[in-house]
């Protein structure tokens, strides 16, 4: 097998071997490596430990009790595909024992083996190390694989398979529940009998995990090429309702009605829009898979017995808000996610006017358009219509773009100003300049037509004097 490295990364290597330590590649970049996929962090082990690995590399920091340095790599100032690299982390050989808080080891000292350091790794696809052995012209031309878990079996199987004892694997660090999870997902590989029984056993435990590991890790699943499977596998292991208990009281809601497009529950429902929406944003995934969560708080039967979802996407952004806030999502995400959810109910009926379509661009703005359109997208086929796009939709699409181009009219481009008002009225800079401002706007935007200054400065005396 050919191996590819880049030559920033050999540099790193091979300044660790002159000073004759020994030195490997280890974890998700050797998996990545054999699996012949793109490799995003280089990450190695050796026994050098943290002081002597900072006199190799002077401009490395170390802040952290588990022998982890950071070794900066400037980036490649030519558009390859090295050019993100970033920071190199290199760990001294290490074991680990007493795991009090479900997370981080009470004790860590420094082994003296790779297969030491190797047996405390969480699953056998990510305990191999690999050691290059002879280079030709810089380039490595020989390596050896270290695998006493027989991981490249489990490659080879495409299993995701916990590293000895699966029982002492997750109690030692519960956020490697979430993590078999993403790998399967993100590998699309199955997760080994007796680790997915343990698994679902102490899924529990994640709620010891840390609201921000959750997020990353949940985020993750979301960016895979899989994320409907990763989301039900984290309902099918017991991991949801201490994740995102929310969205689990769909189930069972129904939303079968006659004559609608709904062919199944609430949850299913959310689910099924998450796997159809053409968006690869985690965020506007994420929005998409609780678009509907709003749902059982508000169900409701009308006078015919038929369930009805009154307000429901107004339930769902104060839900939405909620969750966010939980999984500390940064205000930007937590402020669009909630936004797509609290408009999705948009209306597509042809005879809207133009100004119904720019108060849509205002509210959902301007840069979340194509990410609301995603959404319905996903949410049309998720209910069970064949179609992604109704002929209504593939309309209103075409006049949002209109309206788009080449900018969305705004209260900035009233052909009057607050001067304008200040002079007229005779009153001082307020809140009043700024009311007489939108009503102006108001009228304005319910037809175009009307913005030329000499209408509007007539309006301010008609209705403001």
């Amino acid at each position: 097998m050919n191996i590819i490295i880049p030559d920033k990364i050999l540099d790193i290597y091979k300044k660790f071997e002159k000073k004759n330590f020994k030195i490997y590649l280890v974890g998700g970049c050797v998996r990545n490596l054999l699996l012949k996929k793109d490799i995003k962090d280089w990450d190695m082990t050796t026994n050098a430990t943290p002081q002597e690995m900072l006199k190799l590399f002077p401009n490395g920091f170390y802040d952290n009790q588990f022998g982890t340095v950071g070794i900066p790599v400037e980036k490649a100032k030519s558009a390859d595909s090295f050019r993100h690299l970033g920071i190199v982390e290199a760990t001294t050989f290490r074991t680990e024992h007493g795991y009090v808080d479900r997370r981080h080891p009470q004790e860590v000292s420094w082994g003296k083996t790779i297969e030491e350091d190797l047996s405390r790794r969480d699953f056998t696809i990510n305990a191999i190390a690999l050691r290059l052995t002879s280079f030709s012209q810089s380039k490595p031309s020989n390596f050896e694989i270290i695998d006493p878990h027989q991981g490249q079996e489990d490659l080879k199987n495409k299993i995701i398979k916990a590293v000895g004892d699966p029982k002492k694997r997750f109690k030692e660090d519960a956020l490697r529940l979430l993590r078999a999870v993403r790998l399967n997902t993100q590998l699309s590989f199955n997760i080994e009998e007796k680790t997915w029984n343990e698994l679902v056993k102490d899924a529990h435990l994640i709620k010891e995990i840390s609201q921000e590991r959750i997020r990353d890790e949940l985020f993750k699943i979301l960016a895979s090429d899989y994320p409907y499977e990763g989301v039900m596998l984290l309902k099918n292991s017991g991991l949801m309702q201490h994740i995102l208990p929310e969205l689990l009281e769909g189930i069972g809601i129904s939303q079968v009605r006659p004559g609608r497009h709904h062919k199944s529950d609430v949850f299913t429902h959310n689910v099924l829009s998450l796997k159809f929406c053409p968006s690869t944003d985690p965020v506007v995934r994420f929005a998409t898979l609780l678009h509907d969560v709003g749902k059982p708080k508000v169900a409701s039967t009308d006078e015919k017995g038929l369930v009805i979802f009154h307000n429901h996407e107004i339930a769902g952004a104060k839900i939405t808000r909620e969750i966010c806030d939980r999984l500390k999502f940064s205000k930007k995400e937590r402020d669009k996610i909630v936004n797509l959810i609290r408009w999705h109910m948009f209306t597509v009926d042809e005879k809207i006017t133009d100004a119904a379509i720019r108060r849509f661009i205002r509210r959902v703005g301007v840069e979340n358009v194509k990410d609301m359109m995603d959404l319905r997208i996903g949410d049309r086929l998720g209910g069970g219509t064949q179609t992604a796009q109704s002929w209504r939709l593939k309309l209103f699409k075409k006049r949002v773009e209109g309206q788009l181009a080449p900018a969305p009219f705004s209260i900035n481009d009233l052909a009057v100003d607050g001067n304008d008002i200040m002079k007229i009225l005779n009153i001082k800079p307020g809140p009043k300049v700024g009311e007489i401002l939108q009503k102006l706007f108001e009228e304005v935007d319910e037809d175009l037509s009307r913005n030329k200054k000499e209408y509007l400065l007539k309006r301010i005396k008609e209705l403001f004097k």
